[in-house]
């Protein structure tokens, strides 16, 4: 697909992050009118393009439900924007701080923590949410006061055409501007010096994006994803429990970063639990093939990936159980769809349960003692999301105080992403800062010192100027308390 794709040159790129920084510089303080107005058109591109949007990422999936797009990527990024731009006046409000030690904290001098605008932010956003990812990420860096130049995914061509076309028409080059084209235009981009790059994707390919962004020593926030688990615990509801986790686990038809990827189960439930998935499955996809609430995978290659990680765990003994409640024939078909299958403890070696899935299928592990599972959790890289099911409030704390993970939800999957006030971000191999809310705007701000000293020549009073003496060796006794 991308040999294809015309690359944009680096020097094209660079010569544009050199306007946008000069229009930044040019421009002084950013008002909030000014920001409001930004994230005021961004959200009118995603409503004047609702319908071309969505039927692009139809197209760039082969299929994917027009009613999850709308809601998946076109609401959730109205939400955010919303929410920042009718919190920008509190947010950059120079913040108190208290002033010492002794005695630079007397007779008046204050201190304070001003937001500041980085300047231009370069945004890489990846393919499973094309425009979730390329507009949600806006609200923090047009809030924050920021211009920004944005790279989508070469994986969604028909979306990322869309999209450039679109924020062209509503902003100025100067204020947004977007790259289609290929890996090298990726490449080339995630090198340029901007004031931060924000990356969301593949954890293999964000090692190349830090590496070259650290030639320009530029600050990244990396969104990432790995492994989610999901323990049930044994109070748990398994017919409500089961419904939530495929519900999430068929959204997108599972090419979410935050999808569950593989399940913990008491071993006396494992059978209730693979009932409890079919009876969910069937009862919000009764048909899958021709249905158009159910997604296609991607491509071919990703359809390939998935599809070989279950032959090798059937042919290393695994129990592969398919969900396909109409037993429909998915041999012969237009597109790329996978119906939702569960692998029953398959063996640590197999591809499954060492990769990232990314699709519709999820390794189901069975635990005789909690904390079996928790030693298995923080025996491998810690995840972007965990997931813990059950009404034991002890068990659920040993849980979440016990592991480390970007984010937790208890009782359902994937939720904590959509609330606005908690910061969203990985740990670790997941990921690498945070954004969402508040947290965003600090992310895409420097948080700049500011100390205003008295008029009164307090460090000549304390004895702080040569020659030094008794004032000084006073002061430092204070401090040494």
């Amino acid at each position: 697909m991308s040999e294809h794709i015309e690359e944009t040159s680096r020097e094209d790129m660079q010569a544009l992050l050199d306007r946008q920084r000069q229009a930044y510089l040019a421009e002084g303080v950013v008002s909030t009118a000014t920001r409001k107005d930004r994230i005021e058109r961004a959200i009118k591109v995603l409503k004047d393009n609702e319908t071309r949007f969505v039927e692009a990422m139809s197209a760039d999936f082969g299929h994917r439900s027009e009613h999850q797009s709308l809601f998946t990527d076109i609401a959730s990024c109205i939400g955010p924007l919303r929410h920042a731009q009718a919190n920008i006046d509190k947010w950059r409000k120079p913040e108190k701080r208290k002033v010492g030690p002794f005695p630079l904290n007397l007779l008046g001098a204050k201190a304070r923590v001003e937001y500041q605008p980085l300047g231009v932010v370069g945004v890489i956003s990846p393919w499973n949410f094309p425009v979730n990812l390329t507009f949600t990420p806006l609200a923090g860096i047009l809030g924050a006061g920021n211009r920004c130049m944005i790279k989508p995914s070469e994986y969604t061509p028909e979306t990322s055409a869309a999209m450039a076309e679109a924020i062209a028409a509503e902003f100025s080059e100067e204020e947004i501007a977007v790259f289609t084209g290929g890996p090298q235009t990726g490449a080339d981009f995630s090198g340029l010096p901007f004031d931060h790059l924000l990356f969301t994707g593949a954890t293999s390919i964000a090692k190349h994006v830090m590496r070259a962004a650290s030639e320009n020593l530029v600050p990244v926030t990396l969104e990432l994803g790995g492994k989610s688990p999901v323990v049930i615990g044994r109070s748990a509801d398994m017919d409500k429990t089961a419904d939530a986790i495929m519900a999430g686990k068929m959204m997108n038809a599972g090419q979410i970063c935050l999808a569950p990827d593989y399940v913990f189960v008491p071993t006396e439930r494992m059978r209730d639990f693979v009932e409890s998935s079919k009876r969910a499955v069937a009862k919000m996809f009764p048909t899958l093939l021709d249905n158009p609430d159910y997604t296609s995978v991607v491509n071919e290659r990703h359809f390939e990936r998935i599809n070989n990680y279950l032959a090798e765990a059937r042919e290393r003994g695994a129990e592969v159980v398919e969900i396909n409640p109409a037993n429909e024939d998915f041999r012969q078909q237009p597109n790329h769809k996978i119906p939702p299958t569960l692998v029953i403890d398959p063996g640590e070696d197999t591809a499954i349960m060492q990769e990232e899935i990314f699709g519709p299928v999820m390794p189901v592990k069975p635990y005789d003692q909690v904390d079996d599972s928790i030693s298995y959790i923080n025996d491998h890289d810690r995840p972007l999301g965990l997931y813990y099911f059950g009404t034991d409030d002890n068990e659920e704390e040993r849980v979440l105080s016990h592991t480390t993970s970007g984010g937790v939800t208890v009782n359902d999957v994937i939720m904590h992403i959509s609330q606005e006030d908690l910061p969203f971000g990985g740990v670790g191999p997941s990921g690498m800062g945070s954004y969402h809310g508040f947290d965003g705007f600090k992310t895409f701000s420097h948080a700049k010192a500011v100390f205003k000293q008295t008029k009164v020549n307090v460090a000549e009073m304390a004895g702080l100027r040569p020659p030094y003496g008794e004032k000084l060796i006073k002061a430092v006794r204070q401090q040494m308390r």
